[in-house]
Order: C-alpha cells, then sequence, then structure tokens
C-alpha cells in the first residue's frame, strides 16, 4: 500500500511533538502572517499539508481569514480537529483532493510541494493555479535551487525542481511570481498571484 503521507504518518508522533503547538511561532510564521495581510478579509485561504494547524493555520485564522484544511496523515489530521475543531479538514493526499469542490483566495502549501516527485509537483501547481479566484495569490515552499535529498524526519526522497522551473511552470499554470524570498530556517517562498 502507497503511503499517501509520504511518511509523515510513520513519524507524525515525532512531528507532533516538535511542530504540533507553538501558537503562532515558529519557523514561516512571519512569513505566512506577511501574505495573509495581502489577502482579503475574510477570504477564503486553503492550507495544503496543514498538519495539527500550528503555526501556520493559527496564523491564517488570527488574521481573520476562512480557512480549510487538507493533510493526508490521520495523525496530523486528528490532531488538526482537536486545535481547530470548526475549521473544516479533509483527510486525503493532495494529489487526490478536490479542495472541498470550490475556489479560494489563498493557497498555502508549506513545506509540501517537494516532497512529491516531479510530475506530481507539475500536476499540483495546475491544480492550484485552478482553484484560486482570480487576483487570489498562492504561496508555497521548495529550494530555489533544483536537487534531490532525503527527508529530515522521514528519510525518504524529496527533490526540487529548482526556481527556473517553479516560475515556468506557474506562468504556464497562469500565475504570475511577484516574490520569491528566504525565512530564518532556509524555506524559500515563491509568492504568485493569479
Amino acid at each position: 500500500m502507497v503511503d499517501r503521507s509520504n511518511g509523515y504518518e510513520k513519524v507524525a508522533e515525532e512531528f507532533l511533538a516538535c511542530r504540533g503547538s507553538g501558537r503562532s511561532a515558529g519557523i514561516g510564521a512571519a512569513e505566512v502572517r506577511e501574505w495573509a495581510r495581502r489577502l482579503p478579509q475574510g477570504a477564503a485561504v486553503i492550507d495544503l499539508g496543514c498538519g495539527a494547524g500550528f503555526p501556520l493555520t493559527e496564523v491564517l485564522v488570527a488574521g481573520g481569514l476562512e480557512v480549510f484544511g487538507v493533510d493526508a496523515a490521520p495523525s496530523m489530521v486528528a490532531a488538526f480537529r482537536r486545535n481547530f475543531p470548526g475549521i473544516p479538514v479533509a483527510c486525503e493526499a493532495v494529489q487526490d483532493s478536490m479542495f472541498f469542490g470550490r475556489s479560494f483566495a489563498g493557497v498555502l502549501a508549506w513545506g509540501l510541494l517537494f516532497l512529491l516527485d516531479g510530475e506530481e509537483q507539475e500536476r499540483l501547481i495546475r491544480k492550484m493555479a485552478a482553484i484560486l479566484e482570480p487576483g487570489g495569490r498562492l504561496l508555497f515552499t521548495a529550494p530555489a535551487r533544483a536537487g534531490v535529498w532525503d527527508d529530515m524526519m522521514t528519510g525518504m526522497p524529496s527533490r526540487s525542481l529548482g526556481a527556473v522551473e517553479y516560475r515556468r511552470l506557474l506562468a504556464e499554470a497562469g500565475v504570475r511570481v511577484v516574490g520569491e524570498y528566504e525565512d530564518a530556517g532556509q524555506n524559500y517562498y515563491f509568492e504568485a498571484v493569479k
């Protein structure tokens, strides 16, 4: 049986111990907070690979956004439901998700895209662009440099297609890159607008 959580269900207890709480702090929180400020108050946002929701879903909720979550690891989704009982969350792989059958003003995919193989990344970029409303904003992380490495938590292969390829795929999907930057944890961000 294929593990659609890319190994994260097996390491869920360890992951949740280090990133399952934190309350609006931690790597990525400041960058996502700034991105969220550029969205209209009350806008619908989907957090792909939401995990337990800390700190990023919490940042989105605190920003006054209507949040939806998707994660393939059942343990992560159970923790998310405990942490955010009123927020819709789907336990499914992003590759298979119908994303609640709706569009969004914002799509966030932090620490997710590079866990997928190259073809799945290309398909996901198209899917994310397709669910963005006109003027909607996409934010995802992936190393700017193309390469393959083993994920620190799971030991499974991860891959970056590289900034040039991500820019090309985003343009083909009808979204325009408006910013690229790095956080204190050396996560590289691609911000795009439809």
